[in-house]
């Protein structure tokens, strides 16, 4: 087996404690090219039976592709792969199951028509039978703590839940190789730790983990090496435990991120309002909205923080027009009835723009071009008749390109040919162009890498500046200390009593989190069954 390439000046030696373990993977030469961009240049890397193997990269780097080719999805131009030390040729996702080999994408692959056990259970090989998925699904909730209903349809769960189906589905049959694309990206600080443990374990049984995150201190607690990769070439290998966040950060990126700016604003007058919002769920399994009061005011960032499926979509939808069902005058707009105004009304209106979190199929058409997607939330037309400027709608997608330093091949590409960290960043580019007077989003961050995270939470301090009331839906509560003004926690289907940034903690608000508000320790009319699902 060839030896690993020589690591560049800037990078630093790994004491590679898993020198010892028989090589699980080797990769030689990898290189995979795409019109107008090469994603794979000349990749080497190796992983070892039972390692934990971070790969980090900026959005772009190619590191999703790579992972694809080591699981079948796409095919290399170039280089070859060895599994077991054995040369392979890995044709499928099918073949690479049959390997060993399993992979949790970032974008999920899941049918929304069907129910979360049948998803699972074409996933896996023909020999299969729906009872002895049964045996293995129970086996692998009750291992690795990922409860889910089996039972329901997969478009009635949340992103954090549809994460966790990805996870499950991977699981079933114990991998020889398993492949993580940003597994914790809509995940709790506490699910992510019960999620390492898993992970641990399945290392120490001998199963080898690749691990591809943008979160820095993640890849330091549960990575044993790393493989940095920059514009589609590696730059070297590394021992996370040895690394900071900031020198993680110089390899990925080739500079020092950009720093975030002091958050120091006077809010305005209130702009959007919700008072005494109660809603019954829209379908069998959503979440029931109970009395929900908040307030944002001009030039003031709010953030909401919860678990995942507590209710945050529903209220979302209420917000940006999709769901109008409750009464009118329970959302205000500058005081002005508006709960059952539609998205279109509300951007005409108000000037209320919405980035919700899944980015292919609602915030945009996958294979619609870039250009073409902003026809979802902007009217771009020259001439007296109205008629669709293609010109400025290409000039303004090209802006949008530019200022957000969005990878892609031209305001032409298809939307679902960016990387997820990238076509984030040209969806909040696109809603924050339009100089919103309100501006909703739902994990703002998520898939994208620590630069352009910074350089995203700059522009939303900005905006806000500039008089702009956000909102922000996230579970990364750290993110929420850094960007908001006031926060308030969501459990349950229910809001809790707002919170000053400065007056509180990320240790009250993830014990919020599961509904201990009240003076008695939990929301009112909540069941202690209810309360064992929160957490």
């Amino acid at each position: 087996m060839p030896t690993e390439p020589p690591l560049p000046d800037e990078t630093r030696e790994v004491q590679d404690l898993t020198s010892l373990q028989p090589v699980r993977l080797a990769l030689r030469g990898i290189t995979k090219r795409y019109p107008g961009v090469v994603a794979n240049d000349g990749i080497d890397l190796t992983v070892r039976r039972g390692e934990i193997h971070a790969i980090l990269g900026e959005n772009g780097a190619g590191k999703s592709t790579l992972m694809k080719i080591i699981y079948g999805a796409a095919a290399p131009d170039a280089g070859s792969i060895h599994f077991d030390g054995k040369p392979v040729a890995i044709g499928s996702p099918k073949q690479a199951r049959a390997l060993g080999i399993a992979m949790v994408f970032q974008h999920f692959s899941l049918f929304e028509s069907l129910t979360v056990a049948e998803n699972i259970w074409l996933g896996q090989d023909d020999a299969m039978t729906r009872e002895m998925l049964d045996v293995h699904l129970d086996e692998a909730q009750r291992t690795f703590g990922l409860g889910i209903d089996l039972q329901r349809p997969v478009h009635t769960l949340s992103v954090g839940e549809r994460q966790k189906v990805e996870i499950l589905r991977s699981l079933v049959t114990p991998p020889k190789v398993l492949i993580l694309d940003e597994p914790t990206s809509v995940l709790t600080p506490q699910a992510v730790q019960d999620l390492f443990e898993v992970l641990r374990r399945l290392a120490d049984s001998g199963c080898s983990i690749l691990y591809i995150s943008h979160k820095l201190h993640e890849i330091r607690a549960l990575c044993e090496r790393c493989t940095v990769i920059r514009q589609g070439k590696v730059q070297g290998v590394v021992d996370p435990r040895a690394e900071s966040d900031a020198s993680l950060a110089r390899l990925m990126i080739g500079a020092e991120p950009p720093k975030v700016p002091a958050n120091a604003r006077a809010p305005g007058s209130c702009v959007l309002q919700v008072h005494g919002l109660s809603l019954p769920r829209a379908h069998l399994f959503g979440v029931d909205l109970h009395a929900i009061d908040l307030s944002v005011h001009a030039g003031e960032i709010v953030g909401i923080a919860g678990i995942s499926g507590n209710g945050q979509n529903e209220l979302m939808q209420v917000l940006s027009g999709e769901d109008t069902r409750a009464p009118a005058d329970s959302v205000t707009i500058h005081g002005t009835p508006a709960a059952q105004l539609s998205p279109q009304q509300r951007r005409q209106r108000h000037r209320l723009h919405f980035v919700p979190e899944e980015r292919l199929g609602r915030a945009t058409v996958p294979s619609m071009s870039l250009a073409h997607n902003l026809l979802l939330t902007r009217a771009l037309t020259a001439g007296p008749l109205g008629w669709i400027s293609l010109a400025r709608l290409k000039r303004k997608a090209g802006e949008i390109l530019r200022q957000y330093n969005v990878k892609a091949a031209g305001s032409h590409a298809a939307a679902r040919s960016l990387s997820g960290g990238n076509l984030q960043k040209y969806i909040v580019g696109r809603e924050m162009d339009a100089a919103p007077q309100i501006l909703l989003l739902a994990q703002p961050t998520w898939g994208v890498d620590v630069g352009a995270a910074a350089q995203i939470r700059a522009q939303l301090l900005a905006l806000a500046q500039q008089g702009c009331a956000v909102l922000v839906v996230s579970e990364e509560i750290e993110e929420l200390f850094e960007l908001c003004d006031r926060l308030y926690v969501m459990a349950r289907g229910r809001l809790s009593p707002s919170l000053q940034r400065s007056q509180t903690s990320v240790e009250q608000v993830g014990v919020w989190m599961s509904g201990l508000w009240d003076g008695a320790g939990t929301p009112a009319n909540t069941s202690a069954e209810e309360m064992s699902s929160l957490v």
